[in-house]
């Protein structure tokens, strides 16, 4: 079942006690470390100028793990080559366009229904303003 993030029911910060069962939701047990490294390295390739290793914050729909996404309040600079977009976002805005990368380069490497249902339940979320406007035009030739 893919649930679909809007306005009126929007992603939430998973709470402290459950932040250790995220990772292996979203990425399988056996996927928990390459999945981690993997997003962290999308976006240290997406945003080399702003990002910093720093603490992440996990974000979920319905209790089903959705994205990671870079604990600051500062905007990072996205500048993908593959699709030749150039544009700022929030810090969940670019986690979030992270994790969608870092899912879609492990689903081609893996063969896992895990991974595939992370991927598209990401894909449906709406809920976001940055990202709409940002995944719509420039994130769909992922």
């Amino acid at each position: 079942m893919i649930l679909t993030a809007n306005a009126a029911t929007p992603a939430t910060l998973v709470p402290e006690a459950r932040r250790m069962s995220f990772l292996p939701g979203l990425f399988g047990r056996k996927l928990i470390l390459v999945g981690e490294r993997t997003v962290y390295q999308f976006m240290s390739l997406l945003a080399p100028d702003d990002y910093t290793v720093g603490m992440w914050h996990f974000h979920e729909l319905g209790g089903q793990p959705l994205f990671l996404s870079p604990a600051a309040e500062k905007r990072f600079r996205i500048s993908c080559e593959t699709n030749g977009y150039q544009g700022e976002v929030s810090a969940e805005a670019a986690g979030l366009i992270a994790t969608l990368f870092a899912l879609s380069h492990l689903s081609f490497q893996q063969e896992s229904d895990q991974l595939a249902d992370a991927y598209l339940r990401l894909c449906a979320v709406d809920f976001h303003p940055e990202l709409s406007r940002v995944f719509h035009r420039e994130l769909s030739h992922l």
